[in-house]
């Protein structure tokens, strides 16, 4: 527990002095907040869709965890590049604990990022519909966060240069929050988006959120804390696997 304790603790310390960091990854929810909260607000509510910055505000705090939390992978490889990693291995410590502790770490960070967000949607008229709610939604930030923390750290220990993994990372990321019915109903969907959008684990976390901050859902809380804490465990247990088989 002392050596997860040391690494998610190293991982604090990076973000707390990366202000940029903080400042740059709020640009593009605020950005969605503004732009598509009041350019699409009036024609969401005359389709008698209710107010759409209560709809918009949890998928863009699930956009927010998601970014920060899956390239939390490139962490990894600069590590591995410029040999910081080859210090922290040689620790007598198991690869397990350093992988648990960079993923929570991780996790903390990006549920520190959807924080910022909630609190940033109140300016733009948004209210969760039950404060006695929001330990929940925390929690639902959270695991949507250790989820896509372990799945970018996963990805990371398989590969070793910059390009390769933010290709791959623009190629899953973009997909997962379009499809995951952040930005429009699923219910009211094409079929086969529907589908498709069942089998993204983004769409469960969204549709948490929006439950526990808007009282509404599709799948219903059960289901998504199900899918989400499922996925996880075995996103770290992969994860482990291909941290234990890095060659520094």
């Amino acid at each position: 527990m002392g050596a997860i304790y040391i690494v998610w603790l190293r991982q604090m310390k990076r973000y707390i002095r990366s202000r940029s960091r903080i400042v740059g990854s709020l640009g593009q929810p605020v950005l969605f907040l503004f732009a598509l909260g009041f350019g699409l607000g009036p024609v969401f509510q005359k389709a008698g869709g209710g107010n759409y910055i209560d709809f918009l505000v949890p998928g863009v705090i699930a956009q927010a965890i998601l970014f920060t939390a899956i390239f939390s992978g490139i962490e990894l490889i600069w590590d591995r590049q410029f040999g910081f990693l080859k210090e922290t291995l040689v620790a007598p410590v198991s690869r397990l604990s350093i992988m648990v502790g960079r993923t929570l770490g991780g996790a903390t960070i990006a549920t520190l990022q959807g924080i910022i967000v909630l609190a940033l949607s109140l300016l733009f008229g948004f209210f969760p519909y039950s404060i006695l709610a929001l330990p929940a939604v925390v929690a639902i930030m959270f695991l949507v966060a250790l989820l896509f923390t372990t799945l970018g750290t996963a990805i990371a220990s398989a590969l070793e240069d910059f390009q390769g993994f933010q290709l791959i990372m623009s190629f899953l990321v973009m997909p997962l929050f379009f499809l995951s019915g952040a930005l429009f109903p699923i219910k009211s969907a094409p079929g086969f988006l529907i589908a498709i959008s069942s089998f993204n684990p983004l769409t469960y976390g969204v549709d948490g959120l929006r439950e526990t901050l808007t009282n509404t859902a599709n799948f219903g809380l059960g289901m998504d804390i199900s899918v989400l804490g499922i996925l996880s465990v075995a996103l770290l247990v992969a994860g482990s696997y291909l941290f234990s088989k890095i060659q520094v």
